[in-house]
C-alpha cells in the first residue's frame, strides 16, 4: 500500500472545498490537494524530566516483566498492564488527552519532514504502518490486531506485506523517544489518525489503551491482502477480521494516498493524481478511467490508458467489477461525503481491532485536532 515515483514539486495546488469543516474560531480553515503526478487537461470541462524518568521504569519494569513472563509463563497482558501502572504510581504521571494530543502533534509536524522519501510526506507510510499493525486481527482466535504492536518483532516485521514498512517504523521510534510512555500501539494508530486528517481526510475517532506485548505473541503470515487476488479473497481476508462488503470498499479508499514500489510489493506507481491527500478519487478514477494491463516485466496491475501514470492492483479492480462491491464503490464515486463518513467509522474499528474493551482509557472515542486547526 506504499509507492515510489515522483516527487512533487508544487504541493496543495488545487482547492477541496467538498469536504465540510467545524467552523474555525477565527479565518476559515482551506485544505488543498497536494498534486504529485500532474493531472490530464479537463475534456471539455520544552521537554519534562518526567518523559525520561517513565524512560528508565519502562525498561526496568518491562525488561523485569519479560523476564518474569520468559521463567514462569505468567500471562504477558498482566505483566504489562502491572508495569504500566507501576509507571504511574511511581512518577504519579497518568496522560491526559492534551499529552496524546502532543504527541498527534509531532507526528504531523514529522510528517511533511520527509524531503525526497516518495511525494515528501510520511502520511501514506504511517497510515499504512497503523493499517498492517491492525489488520492482522482474527475474530474467531481474537489474536493479533492492534494491541501488542507485534510488527516489532521477526518474522512478522519481515512479512512480505511489510516490506517497506522500517521506514514508518524508524520515524516512529524518534517520537516515542521523546514520548516513551506512550505504547507503540497507541502511538502507531495514532500516527494513521494524524495521517488521513493531516491530508485533508475526515477525523477519525481514537482513544487510548493499546499494551505493548512479546515476541511470542506475533502472528503467522498470511493475513493480510494479496493484491493479486480476487473478491472471494478479499471476502475471506477482510471477514476474518469482522468486516462486511461496505467497509471492505471504504477501506479500499485508502488507496487515495500513496504509491507501489517495485523494490517492496513488486507493484509500481499511484493510484490517483494527489497520492498525499485523502479524496474519493480513487473510486472516481476507477469508473471514469479506462484500465488496460501493463505491459511490463513486473506482476500484473492495470495502469490508465490515457496518461499511462496511474496504477490499479487486481484487487482494485474487482471493487468495481464484482456485482456486491460495486454498489458501494459507485455511491463513494458519487458522494465524497458519504465516502467520508463510512471511511472514517471503518478505519476507527480497524484500529481497535483486537483491543479489550476494558483496556481504553476512554468509555468514548476522542477527537484530536489537526496542527490548522490549532492555529485558528
Amino acid at each position: 500500500m506504499s509507492f515510489a515515483f515522483l516527487r512533487a514539486s508544487v504541493r496543495r495546488t488545487a482547492l477541496r472545498a467538498s469536504v465540510p469543516r467545524a467552523a474555525p474560531s477565527s479565518a476559515p480553515r482551506v485544505a488543498f490537494r497536494k498534486f504529485s503526478t500532474p493531472p490530464p487537461a479537463p475534456e471539455a470541462k520544552s521537554r519534562s524530566n518526567t518523559g525520561l524518568i517513565v524512560g528508565v521504569l519502562v525498561a526496568v519494569v518491562f525488561g523485569g516483566g519479560g523476564y518474569y513472563y520468559a521463567t514462569t509463563s505468567g500471562d504477558a497482558e498482566t505483566v504489562l498492564k502491572s508495569g504500566v501502572q507501576a509507571i504511574k504510581a511511581t512518577t504519579k504521571f497518568t496522560p491526559s488527552q492534551e499529552d496524546y494530543q502532543k504527541v498527534y502533534n509531532k507526528i504531523a509536524e514529522v510528517m511533511d519532514d520527509a524531503g525526497e522519501y516518495d511525494d515528501g510526506s510520511y502520511g501514506p507510510v504511517l497510515l499504512r504502518l497503523a493499517w498492517h499493525a491492525s489488520g492482522t486481527y482474527d475474530v474467531a482466535s481474537n489474536t493479533g490486531g492492534s494491541n501488542y504492536a507485534t510488527m516489532r518483532f521477526a518474522p512478522e516485521s519481515a512479512h512480505g506485506a511489510n516490506a517497506g514498512l522500517d521506514v514508518a517504523r524508524d520515524v516512529m521510534e524518534k517520537i516515542k523517544a521523546e514520548f516513551p510512555w506512550i505504547s507503540y500501539g497507541d502511538l502507531w494508530t495514532l500516527g494513521g489518525v494524524a495521517a488521513v486528517q493531516e491530508m485533508a481526510g475526515p477525523k477519525i475517532p481514537w482513544r487510548p489503551g493499546r499494551i505493548d506485548g512479546f515476541a511470542e505473541q506475533a502472528t503467522p503470515d498470511g493475513r493480510l491482502p494479496d493484491a493479486t487476488q480476487g473478491g472471494a479473497h478479499l471476502r475471506a481476508i477482510f471477514g476474518r477480521m469482522g468486516f462486511n462488503d461496505q467497509e471492505i470498499v471504504a477501506l479500499s479508499g485508502a488507496h487515495a494516498l500513496g504509491r507501489c514500489h517495485a523494490n517492496r510489493s513488486g507493484f509500481e506507481g499511484p493510484w490517483t493524481f494527489s497520492p498525499t491527500t485523502v479524496t474519493n478519487d480513487y473510486f472516481k478514477l476507477l469508473f471514469s478511467e479506462s484500465w488496460v494491463w501493463k505491459k511490463w516485466n513486473g506482476p500484473k496491475q492495470l495502469e490508465d490508458k490515457k496518461t499511462k501514470s496511474l496504477m490499479m492492483l487486481p484487487t482494485d479492480y474487482v471493487v468495481v467489477s464484482d456485482k456486491g462491491f460495486k454498489k458501494f464503490a459507485q455511491a463513494y464515486a458519487d458522494d465524497n461525503e458519504l465516502f467520508f463518513k463510512d471511511f472514517s467509522a471503518v478505519v476507527a474499528k480497524l484500529f481497535e481491532l483486537g483491543v479489550p474493551t476494558q483496556q481504553f482509557v476512554s468509555s468514548d472515542p476522542w477527537t484530536m485536532k489537526t496542527l490548522d486547526e490549532q492555529k485558528n
